[in-house]
């Protein structure tokens, strides 16, 4: 993923989610993901898929059950 596309894709998912801290960061020796963090807390993976030219973003965010203590 390029500059272009990771930014664009942050300030979607700040929108989307009303969180200006959501920061969607490139990683390293990989070009077709991105990681998504708040503030210094990563909370996902972000993937770029490119099918027939149509191009999508998988959002996985994984909830650990020791997460849920306390919500």
């Amino acid at each position: 993923m390029n500059k272009d596309e990771l930014a664009k894709v942050q300030a979607y998912l700040r929108k989307t989610f009303g969180n200006p801290k959501i920061d969607v960061r490139a990683r390293p020796k990989k070009d077709d993901s991105a990681e998504v963090y708040i503030g210094e807390d990563f909370i996902a993976v972000l993937f770029r898929e490119d099918e027939e030219g149509e191009v999508s973003y998988q959002f996985q965010m994984a909830i650990l059950d020791m997460d849920l203590e306390g919500a």
